[in-house]
């Protein structure tokens, strides 16, 4: 018998490849962009969640505009901390497995190593803050849950740094771009590839989830650039010199202990991920 997996914030870069690589055999796919399904709304979601009973809910809604949640507060903790704890009170009335996505942005950025799920969280802007609420509103409310926290997500669709790198690349003739932050890529369909494996399993917990390594947001673009055959200058500043509204962590390198001591296999490299990456995107 398939099961039935509610998947939010279907719209998103992740939950619309999410759609294309769970696999149809083993699952009815219920997906809900903001339209059809208000995080913040909770009887609307309870509504939903009766009806469908699903045995799996993979809650990708966020609000994610860094530097205008530090204007917009409210609206940053209300989907994302009021919503998480919505989603997390109607998954557990029906006993569904609950994987909420988070993000390095729960670090403070002070730990050149990076972070493991066992270093404690004190992140440093509102988006990283009420990212943080919704995964506490998760453990209190939830006994079947997944926080998996990813990092410089990038894939085929959606608003990401790669794509607004080639972008920029066909348009400008140089590029400054931040080389004093310092974190893991991702690939959306890697990240996929552990969700679908968490969710056969009852190995709950906070995993990190990104593509092994760390670079630049400069040595990033330098990469995109040399993969995607454009030529451009680019030019690292500083993130005082580049400025933005948030603080963002200078340091958000990604351990995967909980990974490694479930047993799951090593991640593939932020190079790989991102050469993978082209060579799919191209292939379509």
């Amino acid at each position: 018998m398939k099961e039935r997996v509610i998947i939010t914030g279907a719209n998103g870069q992740l939950g619309k490849q999410l759609q294309e690589e769970l696999n149809p055999e083993e699952y009815d796919i219920y997906p809900f962009d903001k339209k059809l399904l208000d995080v913040t709304n909770i009887s609307r979601i309870q509504q939903v969640v009766q009806e469908i009973r699903p045995h799996i809910i993979i809650h990708c809604a966020a609000y994610t505009k860094v530097d205008h949640a530090e204007k917009e507060q409210d609206l940053a903790y209300l989907i994302n901390a009021i919503g998480a704890r919505n989603i997390a009170v109607s998954s557990q009335l029906v006993g569904a497995k609950l994987v909420y996505i988070s993000t390095d942005y729960v670090f403070q950025g002070d730990r050149p190593d990076g972070y493991d799920e066992f270093h404690n969280p004190a992140p440093i802007n509102i988006y990283g803050a009420s990212k943080f609420a919704g995964e506490q509103f998760v453990k209190e409310l939830h006994n079947k849950y997944f926080i998996v926290r990813t990092s410089w997500l990038y894939g085929k669709y959606g608003n990401n740094f790669v794509k607004t790198m080639m972008r920029l690349g066909k348009e400008r003739e140089e590029i400054s771009v931040v080389a004093d932050q310092i974190g893991s890529p991702t690939y959306v369909a890697d990240l996929n590839m552990i969700i679908n494996k968490l969710i056969h399993t009852s190995l709950y917990g906070t995993y990190h989830v990104s593509n092994r390594g760390s670079c630049s947001w400069f040595e990033f673009a330098q990469k995109i650039f040399l993969y995607a055959n454009i030529k451009v200058n680019v030019l690292p500043v500083s993130t005082e010199e580049f400025g933005s509204a948030a603080a963002r962590p200078k340091y958000s390198i990604f351990q995967h202990n909980m990974l490694r001591l479930s047993g799951f296999s090593q991640m593939p490299s932020w190079e790989e991920g991102l050469e993978r990456f082209f060579i799919e995107t191209k292939s379509h």
